[in-house]
């Protein structure tokens, strides 16, 4: 089976995106097994979506995959990885390593991911490296120039809600271009940054409208 051409920048919505990533965790663990194929139905049920979804999502790159034969693991992991901008780590920086900021830093999964944290950047620089922080800690006058000179894109903002906006703009205006913020605060950004939030009180009571 030939591998499609090497694809550019793609055009695809920001819940695709979010799919392909789960589609790629499930063909680590097909390639960690020795699977080779993979039909769009097994691949589907393992990342919980339904395998019209998953076809359409695919569809992206071109016409993929043999009928009844299915999807090559190793090449399409690889496409996805591409698209992703996995094949190299990319560097992550990480400000407010307060509490869970430096349980962040502890975390020893991203790199499995294809990101790095490579900095952190805190007001207090000695508390968070008393957290047991392996990676340098660096106080806030340093953020525009590190960025800057590392050519970093990616952020993960866990400071306080107050400070939370302020930051993001110094972000925004070094360079950084997605952001994974943990400040419960809708963050105000340009049209071509992206911000993904996550906050956990706001998830807790989502689950807990289920619990009875």
């Amino acid at each position: 089976m030939d591998q499609p051409d090497k694809i550019g920048k793609i055009d695809i919505p920001k819940k695709a995106i979010y799919r392909l990533s789960i589609y790629n965790r499930c063909l680590q663990k097909l390639r960690a097994n020795g699977v080779e194929t993979v039909s769009s139905t097994t691949l589907a049920r393992a990342a919980g979506v339904k395998p019209a979804q998953l076809r359409k999502d695919l569809a992206y790159f071109g016409q993929f995959g043999t009928r009844g034969l299915g999807y090559p693991v190793e090449i399409l992991s690889t496409i996805i990885r591409e698209t992703l901008g996995r094949e190299h780590l990319q560097p992550v920086i990480l400000v407010g390593a307060g509490n869970l900021g430096s349980a962040l830093l502890r975390y020893q999964g991203f790199g499995r991911e294809g990101f790095e944290v490579i900095a952190a950047f805190d007001t207090h620089p000695d508390s968070a490296v008393a957290r047991g922080v392996g990676i340098p800690v660096h106080p806030p006058t340093e953020l525009e120039d590190f960025i800057q000179k590392h050519g970093v894109k990616l952020s993960i903002l866990c400071v306080p809600v107050e400070s939370a906006q302020s930051v993001a703009n110094r972000l925004v205006a070094a360079g950084i271009q997605g952001i994974l913020n943990f400040s419960p605060i809708v963050l105000e950004v340009a049209p071509d940054v992206t911000v993904n939030n996550v906050d956990l009180a706001l998830e807790l009571e989502h689950l807990g409208y289920f619990i009875r």
